[in-house]
């Protein structure tokens, strides 16, 4: 596992990568990627923080772990890499995205760069995954991490909008002080679930309406 970070996540994050738990997860994934083919690629683990530098996060979207199919995970929430089919959860963000905003047009690509270059992190609570078997580097100490990295924009930062769909990125709640920042719920945009509240939450214009009362400029959603 490649420790490189971006600067400015480096000197909040630091303090990390020195703990008991880290060193557990290195060893875990040494093993697995002794034994098994591992998503994303190294290079990749920490692509979100690359794209989104602490100080210039507005929003962040919570997923769970990574897509565990071959050429998918690229280290950003929901995205996949060029050249890939659109996943289901992201075709429904699109769905919602053109009922949403106006003008957006559904593309035929499911990279959202875009989106992590205009201050929106894409991140994966479990950043890691076993090819093709999902959850499978769950309670490895990756949610520790991520935690830590959700209560530090929470604390040293406002203004920032937190997305958060599905019961798993619900618990993230706690970690986060809805005085100083918006929170979005609803329904995971899972084809088994986006027909119970994630249709129609509307999470993209709220971001941008929240951000532009707050002084920022709004996320050009289209992609």
């Amino acid at each position: 596992m490649s420790i490189a970070l971006e600067k400015s996540w480096k000197e909040i994050l630091e303090p990390e990568f020195s703990k008991t738990y880290m060193s557990e997860l290195r060893n875990f994934l040494r093993t697995e990627q002794a034994q098994y083919q591992v998503f994303p690629p190294n290079k990749l683990i920490f692509n979100a923080f690359e794209h989104t530098p602490f100080y210039e996060v507005k929003a962040v979207i919570l997923g769970q772990d990574p897509y565990h199919n071959i050429g998918q995970a690229h280290g950003l929430s929901f995205s996949v890499q060029p050249g890939i089919a659109i996943p289901p959860s992201l075709r429904n963000m699109y769905i919602e995205l053109s009922n949403d905003i106006p003008g957006f047009k559904i593309p035929n690509h499911g990279t959202l760069t875009k989106w992590a270059d205009q201050g929106v992190l894409l991140l994966n609570a479990v950043m890691t995954v076993r090819a093709h078997m999902a959850a499978s580097h769950q309670k490895k100490g990756w949610e520790v991490f991520t935690d830590t990295v959700i209560k530090e924009l929470a604390q040293r930062r406002e203004g920032i909008v937190f997305i958060l769909w599905g019961n798993y990125a619900k618990q993230k709640v706690k970690l986060i002080d809805s005085s100083k920042h918006l929170i979005i719920t609803s329904a995971h945009p899972s084809p088994l679930s986006a027909h119970n509240g994630f249709f129609g939450s509307k999470p993209f214009s709220k971001t941008n309406d929240y951000l532009e009362k707050h002084g920022k400029t709004p996320i050009d959603w289209q992609v």
